[in-house]
């Protein structure tokens, strides 16, 4: 386990932005198990496989924080671990439904030697703030489905989402489409 005391939250803006922010970074996950609904039910379901990042895995990501977020006032917060990135959250500055006025949280990873280390909790809740000081009322999360990550949503306080995006539901149909109140 790696000393928490060493890690240093701060906000990722244009001059931290590069490729190279992911070269310490790993996105590994074997998951066995997965939430699928059907027939209008939740239920586990085992479906195993491995989600393991590629170099276009990071690019997407590197995109994602320049163009969609840091270019629009959305937020990207990152964690480090002697200066090399471990972990990092973004958020979209746009709020959508009138009703239920989501902020989206576009992504949360922890690199696979971090996890363990609070580091996800804290970034989520960072994230929640900034949403709520945007005046959001809710985060939107189009989660993966894995019975771990959902574990920490439901920790979290999350809950199925009113309202789905229809752009998260499209892009990512097996992932869990949740809301957390601010």
């Amino acid at each position: 386990m790696e000393n928490k005391t060493l890690i240093e939250y701060k906000i990722i803006n244009k001059n931290d932005l590069c490729i190279e922010l992911f070269n310490n970074f790993t996105r590994h996950q074997v998951v066995t198990k997965c939430w699928r609904k059907e027939n209008s039910k939740w239920i586990i379901k085992n479906t195993p496989f491995v989600d393991d990042w590629i170099e276009d895995d990071y690019k997407i990501h590197y995109f994602l924080f320049e163009k969609l977020l840091i270019n629009t006032g959305g937020l990207v917060y990152g964690a480090f671990y002697n200066s090399k990135l471990k972990g990092f959250v973004s958020v979209e500055s746009e709020i959508f439904d009138d009703v239920q006025q989501y902020c989206d949280l576009s992504s949360i990873h922890i690199s696979e030697d971090m996890r363990g280390n609070g580091i996800r909790q804290k970034m989520f809740l960072e994230a929640k703030k900034w949403a709520k000081q945007k005046g959001a009322k809710k985060l939107y999360i189009s989660a993966h489905s894995s019975v771990e990550s959902q574990a920490f949503y439901k920790a979290m306080g999350c809950v199925e989402a009113k309202v789905y995006n229809q752009k998260h539901v499209e892009a990512e149909p097996y992932d869990c489409q949740l809301e957390c109140t601010l």
